[in-house]
């Protein structure tokens, strides 16, 4: 067994999944703010020299996992390893935000597309000379990644359609 203590908690306009962006890219304007915990303030030691972090955080209202999913920007069951739909064997999610500002342990940002009081794993600096992939390939989401930036959260992931 594998357990995982969250650091902090996301705050953000997001109290409900339906009609809040499905990633990042749509998510611009949307400001988001983390408390992180008093016992790891000291790692935020020297972040504020970055622009952009990954945010990893729990799914937490997410009860059920399924390997087939039709996602937000398809109609087609795909495995939800090709996709980035919040039903997954460990609800994991993953955003990269802007760094807006540190201030002691809140830590504002913009590109929020999560729901509000989402618990946070952990903080990482986007580095782009570390993340530089060549011939980069996008699978069924090829022509669609696009629509990212309007497409909003809708019931599928919801209780209950999940049971």
């Amino acid at each position: 067994m594998i357990t995982f203590e969250p650091i902090g908690v996301i705050h953000t306009p997001h109290r409900q999944p339906e009609g809040m962006p499905i990633q990042p890219v749509g998510a611009a304007g949307a400001q988001g703010e983390i408390i992180v915990y008093e016992q790891y303030v000291d790692g935020l030691k020297d972040l504020d020299g970055f622009s952009h972090i990954y945010l990893l955080y729990h799914f937490h209202r997410m009860e059920h996992s399924k390997l087939l999913v039709k996602p937000f920007l398809d109609n087609t069951t795909r495995g939800v390893f090709s996709t980035r739909a919040p039903s997954r064997p460990n609800p994991i999610g993953l955003s990269l935000v802007k760094l807006i500002s540190i201030d002691g342990n809140r830590i504002v940002f913009d590109g929020a597309d999560m729901l509000d009081d989402t618990p946070l794993l952990d903080i990482k600096p986007y580095v782009p000379d570390f993340e530089s992939a060549e011939e980069v390939k996008t699978g069924w989401l090829d022509k669609k990644a696009i629509e990212a930036r309007k497409h909003r959260s809708d019931h599928r992931f919801s209780r209950e359609n999940m049971t």
